[in-house]
């Protein structure tokens, strides 16, 4: 639902919540994914800085390690790079600031998963989409 192409309901449009489980209150909210372009683009918001408000669908999965909550996004959309793809971002786990992300050629399409090798950490995503056949992309995480 949307008015002259605009969505009814109020951003972040898909989100990231920490809650603190002792306590039953959020400890942090941060907006999931870029701005979608038709919002970003659209006239009657023309010269505003919305900074980062979502994107609907965007959640998919979340892992999170000693440090860091990863989650990759769930829909293609704009990149920084403007690349067809999607992004994958690492999250710091205590104040949910974005720490870095990474261009994926296509959505994550599961929940990560990790595993150790040789005393190193890995992440597995599985990503596809339309156009884009399916496969399973692995990174290794900083010491």
């Amino acid at each position: 639902m949307n008015v002259r192409g605009l969505p009814l309901v109020k951003p972040p449009y898909s989100r990231i919540t920490a809650i603190d489980l002792d306590r039953g209150e959020f400890r942090w909210v941060v907006p999931f994914g870029a701005t979608p372009d038709n919002i970003r683009n659209h006239a009657a918001l023309k010269g505003l800085n919305l900074g980062p408000l979502g994107r609907p669908g965007n959640n998919v999965g979340t892992l999170v390690t000693k440090a860091l909550l990863i989650a990759g996004e769930g829909n293609f959309g704009p990149t920084p790079s403007g690349q067809r793809g999607a992004m994958l971002r690492a999250f710091d786990k205590t104040t949910g600031k974005e720490v870095g992300a990474l261009h994926m050629p296509a959505p994550q399409s599961g929940s990560p998963m990790t595993y150790m090798l040789n005393s190193r950490q890995y992440l597995v995503i599985a990503i596809s989409g339309a156009g884009y056949s399916g496969e399973l992309v692995a990174f290794r995480l900083p010491s």
